[in-house]
C-alpha cells in the first residue's frame, strides 16, 4: 500500500468515517471567530497579528513569542526541518508516514528505527544510529496510539542531534514535552485535530529562537494565513483550552466504550490506547475492512505503516451511538466471513 495513503482516502463521501482522527467541531467559539474574520480578508496578514497569536500560544506552554513559530498546519513543520539540510535522520516508526516521505525527497538518508509492541523508547534507544543527526518521534504515536512518558522522550537527545517532536494529539493525553526548553528539541503542535479544523491548516513550532532562525531562512513571505492566526488564537484561548479538556475527558469514555466493542468482535489491542484512535488486531482485518466500507463504514487500514501489516486497523474514536452501529456493522461482516 502507497506510504503516503493517508485516512481521508478512504473516508468517501456518504460513508460513516472511523479512518480520519479529527474530532466533530469546529466548536461554536471558534466558527463564530472565523466568521469575524472574513471581513478582514481584503488585508494581507500582518505582524501584528503574527505577534499576538504567537504571544497567546507562548503562554500556554511558559515560553515567549520567539520560541513559536505559527505552521501552515504542523506537516510543513516537517517540510522546514527537511530544509536544513541534516546528514541522516532517524524516524521511530510505525509512525506518521509524511516525516520519512519529505525527509527523503529533501535528500538526506533515513533510517526507520522499527519497534514493536508495546513501542517502548527504551526497547529502540540503542538501535538509533551513532550518527543521526536527527531523530523524530510522535507523541502520542500514530497510528499505535502510545503516549511516551516526556522522559523516555527527552532521553532520546544527544550531543549534535536535533530531536524532532510530533504532538498533533498530546492535547488529548496529558504527556507532553512542549514545556521543555532545550536547544535541540523541536516540538510540533496541531490544533486542527481536537477542534475539528483539518480543512483549516492550522498548527505551530516551539524551539529555541535559534533554531526558528534557521528554520525560517528560506520561507516565504505570508506563509500563514489571517483566518489561521483567528483560529489558533481562538483555541489557545482560555474558552479553547477547556474545550480541550473537555474534549480530553469525553474521549477517555468513547475510547474504553470502543475498546470494548472491538474486543468483543474478536480484535485484540496490542497496546491500551491513549490517543483519539484505537490499533486494533485481527487476522482477518483485510476483510473486515472491505466488509465495513460495502456497509458504509470508513476504517484506516495500517498496512502502509512500516513495521506493521494488513492484520493492524486503525479506528478513531467516535461517539457510543455511532460506535453501537459500527458494532452490528462488525457483527454481520463477522458472520459473512466465518
Amino acid at each position: 500500500m502507497d506510504p503516503d495513503r493517508h485516512g481521508d482516502a478512504d473516508a468517501q463521501p456518504g460513508m460513516i468515517d472511523f479512518a480520519v482522527n479529527v474530532r466533530p467541531g469546529p466548536p461554536e467559539f471558534v466558527a463564530q471567530a472565523l466568521v469575524a474574520a472574513v471581513g478582514n480578508l481584503a488585508a494581507y496578514p500582518s505582524p501584528a497579528d503574527d505577534e499576538t497569536t504567537r504571544a497567546a500560544l507562548a503562554h500556554l506552554h511558559g515560553r515567549t513569542s520567539d520560541e513559536v513559530l505559527l505552521l501552515n498546519g504542523a506537516e510543513e513543520g516537517f517540510e522546514l526541518v527537511a530544509g536544513l539540510g541534516l546528514r541522516h535522520a532517524a524516524v521511530l516508526v510505525p509512525s506518521f508516514t509524511e516525516p520519512v516521505s519529505l525527509l527523503r525527497r529533501s535528500g538526506a538518508r533515513v533510517t526507520e528505527v522499527v519497534g514493536t509492541a508495546p513501542w517502548r523508547l527504551v526497547d529502540v534507544c540503542a538501535d538509533i544510529p551513532a550518527d543521526a543527526d536527527l531523530v523524530v518521534v510522535g507523541n502520542p504515536t500514530n497510528p499505535t496510539s502510545v503516549s511516551h512518558r516526556a522522559g523516555d522522550v527527552l532521553s532520546l537527545r544527544s550531543g549534535g542531534r536535533l530531536l524532532v517532536v510530533d504532538e498533533a494529539f498530546a492535547d488529548l493525553t496529558g504527556e507532553s514535552v512542549a514545556d521543555y526548553r532545550h536547544d535541540d528539541l523541536v516540538v510540533l503542535r496541531s490544533v486542527t485535530k481536537t477542534f475539528g479544523l483539518a480543512g483549516l491548516r492550522a498548527g505551530y513550532l516551539l524551539a529555541a529562537p535559534a533554531v526558528i532562525t534557521k528554520l525560517t531562512k528560506r520561507r516565504r513571505a505570508w506563509p500563514v494565513d489571517s483566518p489561521t492566526m483567528v483560529a489558533l488564537r481562538a483555541c489557545a484561548s482560555p474558552q479553547g483550552q477547556a474545550y480541550a479538556a473537555e474534549q480530553a475527558a469525553i474521549v477517555a469514555v468513547e475510547r474504553a466504550y470502543l475498546c470494548g466493542c472491538l474486543r468483543a468482535a474478536g480484535f485484540t489491542l496490542p497496546v491500551p490506547p491513549a490517543a483519539p484512535f484505537v490499533l486494533a488486531r485481527h487476522a482477518a482485518a483485510s476483510a473486515i475492512r472491505a466488509g465495513l466500507a460495502r456497509r458504509g463504514f470508513a476504517v484506516r487500514s495500517a498496512e502502509n505503516f512500516t513495521g506493521l501489516s494488513a492484520q493492524y486497523l486503525r479506528f478513531a474514536v467516535r461517539e457510543r451511538s455511532v460506535v453501537d452501529d459500527l458494532s452490528q456493522a462488525l457483527d454481520s461482516v463477522m458472520k459473512e466471513i466465518a
